[in-house]
């Protein structure tokens, strides 16, 4: 199954899945550069996890997950290296700030996301229902910490830096994600939220979580309100 972005004829295919957030990171910037993709969504169940393996997949990428994105006889994976890919690609509008220093702080945060916040994330996979467990606790804890960084960091900004960046996108999924397993958002940061909303209403970010909302309300799982939100509205 396959869809399309931007032009009737795209030359740049993108392997993901319904519920990857690293594809989904690539999907919302490839939108907001005007770079269309065609999106192959590989089989993906709760059950069974990624089965069958798409060949593609696992003939390119070592670790035989999704995204991988192909390029002509360009093949490439791990949604970090794709972005700065899509980034000298089309150059403009800008994915990441001017300036050596901007850029390097939102390189620093976009990492930040992926290894320092989502692990939290991760420790709370199968913990949904009892998020009483120390493990869950623990998890819940250190992502409020962060999130209590993200509120400091945003006073005085629209964005996480000083325009938006791949890191706003990587923080965004990062944190549908936290919403979804037990750690959520709260009135104790409400910049943070606000920013949230800003980034829900973006065309590209509405074009990759409107689908990822109705694919969890077709597996019978519960959405969180601010995706809930955004599925009406669409």
């Amino acid at each position: 199954m396959s869809s399309i972005l931007g032009t009737a004829s795209p030359s740049i295919r993108l392997y993901s899945a319904a519920l990857s957030m690293f594809g989904a990171k690539v999907q919302i910037a490839a939108f907001e550069k005007g770079i269309p993709l065609d999106i192959v969504m590989v089989p993906f169940t709760q059950t069974e996890g990624y089965s069958p393996k798409n060949p593609e997949v696992v003939r390119i990428n070592p670790k035989k997950q999704v995204p991988v994105l192909i390029n002509g006889d360009l093949e490439l994976f791990d949604s970090t290296q794709i972005l700065e890919y899509l980034e000298d690609l089309q150059p403009e509008p800008a994915l990441w700030p001017a300036g050596i220093a901007a850029r390097a702080r939102a390189r620093q945060m976009e990492h930040m996301s992926d290894e320092v916040y989502f692990p939290h994330i991760i420790r709370l996979m199968g913990l949904q229902h009892d998020l009483n467990d120390p493990q869950a606790v623990t998890a819940i804890a250190g992502a409020r910490d962060f999130y209590t960084r993200l509120e400091n960091l945003l006073r005085g900004r629209e964005f996480m830096m000083e325009t938006f960046s791949f890191a706003d996108i990587a923080l965004y999924m990062a944190m549908l994600f936290g919403e979804r397993l037990g750690a959520p958002l709260t009135p104790a940061t409400p910049l943070l939220l606000a920013w949230r909303d800003r980034m829900s209403a973006r065309p590209s970010v509405q074009s990759t979580v409107v689908p990822m909302a109705k694919y969890l309300l077709s597996d019978g799982r519960p959405l969180p309100a601010f995706m809930a939100a955004m599925l009406q509205a669409s």
